[in-house]
């Protein structure tokens, strides 16, 4: 029978289909099957896998204004863009099936936001196939900014994974000490760390993640190779020519609540790395540090954290009016200039 407090989790680092979204969510499939059929209960993915991190902007002078090499290559990424709700049946369908829980980094073409701009997203498909709140990277670190857009509070929370709570962040998001707070007074047991890839990354941060929160700490990072980009890719031949042979090595690894690596940064290779994680570790390391619970000072200092999803519009709502010729409670004059209420 199967150990209650026991979680078995797989790392899936491989290399993306590079800017080609269905054949990148094919790849990724497969590996979730994979990890259903070691018997995994959580399978996580690196950040911006599905379609890709834009590797190209770091050495080509993208910072260029009105470039039209860099506006060509942006399109592409734009069109190879994730609509949750409509690019993820497959993957649900197999985490539904299979009670598997899926951590998937993609660049979320997001409905809400005009579909022309692009959000680094952490997306947890539950174990019944249903999309939590989607968590869009809350700060695009220095080049990303040129083709990301910054995110919001809406997905920061945790969700419950067998005995643990999962929660996770984004890349430099990690060394954001407010959001690991938020996450941590969330019940947070189990974080995820999803990275583009690269073992100076993983190795420092994952033992400290875990021993800050006495909780795991899984570093799921993801490859690229030069020999990676594929023909069809606008200006593959000039990119290839720009890129350093391997832009991401990997590094993906999984640090213990002690802060001690269960598994050491794995480098160079696509693999599938599957570990056994128990709660009951988590417990005993509670004892001298709990940072939301009995090493928390709520009297001293809280944090305030706005969960709201953040979009442009919001319609005014006119209340009903009760025919006393007074104009309805609440009527919000949006011609005038005054915003709706949300």
């Amino acid at each position: 029978m199967t150990d209650p407090a026991q979680l078995t989790i797989a790392i899936a680092q491989i290399a993306p289909v590079w800017l080609d979204r269905d054949r990148t969510l094919a790849k990724a499939l497969d590996h979730a099957r994979r990890a259903a059929a070691a018997g995994a209960e959580l399978c996580v993915f690196g950040e911006a896998l599905v379609p890709g991190y834009p590797f190209w902007l770091e050495h080509t002078g993208a910072a260029r204004f009105e470039d039209e090499w860099h506006k060509e290559l942006f399109a592409h990424y734009l069109d190879q863009g994730v609509d949750p709700q409509h690019h993820l049946a497959d993957l649900r369908t197999l985490a539904r099936e299979h009670a598997l829980t899926i951590v998937l980094g993609c660049m979320e073409r997001a409905a809400d936001r005009g579909r022309h701009s692009l959000y680094c997203a952490l997306i947890v498909i539950r174990s019944d196939g249903e999309l939590a709140p989607v968590h869009r990277k809350l700060v695009p670190t220095h080049e990303e900014r040129l083709v990301w857009a910054p995110g919001d509070g809406h997905g920061l929370r945790c969700h419950d994974v067998g005995p643990f709570r999962l929660g996770g962040l984004l890349c430099w998001e990690n060394w954001m000490t407010l959001p690991r707070a938020a996450l941590h007074a969330d019940g947070e047991s189990l974080h995820v760390a999803l990275w583009p890839g690269n073992e100076r990354n993983t190795r420092p941060t994952a033992p400290f993640l875990a021993r800050e929160a006495r909780g795991y700490s899984v570093a799921a990072a993801g490859l690229m190779r030069r020999d990676d980009v594929p023909d069809h890719v606008p200006y593959a031949a000039e990119l290839r020519a720009a890129l350093p042979a391997v832009p991401a090595d990997g590094g993906s690894c999984i640090a213990g609540p002690d802060g001690a690596f269960v598994v050491e940064p794995a480098t160079g290779e696509e693999r599938l790395i599957v570990a056994e994680l128990d709660a009951a570790f988590v417990r005993r390391e509670r004892l001298n540090f709990d940072p939301a619970g009995h090493y928390a000072r709520p009297d001293v200092l809280r944090l305030e954290l706005d969960r709201q999803r953040q979009g442009v519009l919001h319609e005014a709502r006119l209340a009903t009016d009760t025919g006393s010729g007074k104009e309805p409670a609440g009527v919000d004059e949006v011609g005038e200039g005054r915003p709706g209420r949300p």
